[in-house]
């Protein structure tokens, strides 16, 4: 939202709506019509995809880096994950048939969508790709620094369920990974939540994952806008 122009802030400022995203709320489920686009500010969002039988796993996150409801304009008005709060906190929303009559518009708004767009759909191979070819641990690492990104502090709260649910895995395995990165100072961890106190320990000991998927990030959202 940083990157709008002061005429399209002046557009939306009416009808913009702030929102407060508690944890674990379920913003919408597979197969849903959206009827909002969700700007976070201080909140995360976590994309899963679910299985037939309720299994899921995290595909990508949405922080203030981005929006929540991007088949909106890709032309489905639907989509095939669950949207959660993987972070409590606040959000602007707007309301879909708006959204899609401005990104029609084309121009700068439409450039920007489309390269944020591109930027989350890196993250999503990259972490199917992660899941597939590295372990647990570099998994959680990964995702506790893309988290880190999109967050004011260096705590969360993230109960052993929660991670669980985000990496696909048995809440025991989650809690284990979580002890084994606090036990190496990389993190605190106690009653649910998580405390990063070694950042640069974190990059060490992550796969290049999240470096390649941050890297993306940077350069597709420093792009020039077309007029």
């Amino acid at each position: 939202m940083a990157s709008l122009s002061p005429d399209q802030w002046e557009r939306w400022r009416p009808v913009l709506e702030y929102v407060d995203l508690p944890l674990a709320r379920i913003i919408y489920e597979p197969g849903a019509v959206l009827s909002y686009v969700y700007f976070p500010t201080t909140a995360i969002v976590s994309l899963l995809y679910v299985m037939q039988n309720g299994e899921s796993a995290e595909i990508a996150i949405v922080g203030n880096d981005g929006v929540v409801g991007i088949s909106l304009f890709m032309g489905g008005g639907s989509t095939s994950s669950r949207a959660i709060v993987q972070s409590a906190g606040g959000a602007y929303r707007l309301s879909a048939e708006l959204a899609q009559r401005e990104f029609n518009v084309g121009g700068p708004l439409m450039h920007l969508l489309l390269h944020y767009t591109q930027a989350l759909m890196t993250q999503m191979v990259q972490t199917a790709a992660c899941n597939k070819h590295h372990s647990l641990d570099q998994q959680l690492c990964r995702w506790l620094l893309l988290s880190l990104d999109r967050l004011e502090s260096n705590e969360m709260l993230m109960t052993p369920a929660l991670i669980a649910h985000m990496l696909g895995v048995p809440k025991t395995v989650a809690t284990e990974g979580a002890l084994k990165l606090r036990d190496a100072h990389l993190i605190e961890y106690e009653n649910g939540c998580i405390r990063v106190i070694d950042r640069k320990g974190l990059e060490r000991r992550s796969c290049e994952c999240y470096a390649v998927v941050q890297k993306e990030y940077d350069r597709l959202l420093a792009l020039p806008l077309a007029a």
